[in-house]
């Protein structure tokens, strides 16, 4: 068995779990299904109907759920 630790499962600032989504290599690609009905709920759970869009890129919808989900505080 390896002791080296595995960098995916490091809980540490510079752990791969999470990366910023203008860093996404897939980034500009349209969102996904899952982030389209997201998005969807979020925005109208949230009364901001014009933060959803159906036209976004991966990226963009990952920043507006996130700033949703605080603004929700989830």
């Amino acid at each position: 068995m390896s002791t080296t630790p595995n960098p995916k499962l490091a809980d540490q600032p510079n752990s791969n779990l999470e990366k910023d989504p203008d860093d996404w290599t897939t980034g500009d690609e349209p969102m996904t299904g899952a982030q389209t009905s997201y998005l969807k709920t979020l925005s109208e759970e949230a009364h901001q109907p014009d933060q959803f869009a159906d036209d976004l890129s991966k990226a963009e919808a990952s920043k507006r759920i996130d700033a949703l989900r605080q603004a929700m505080g989830r």
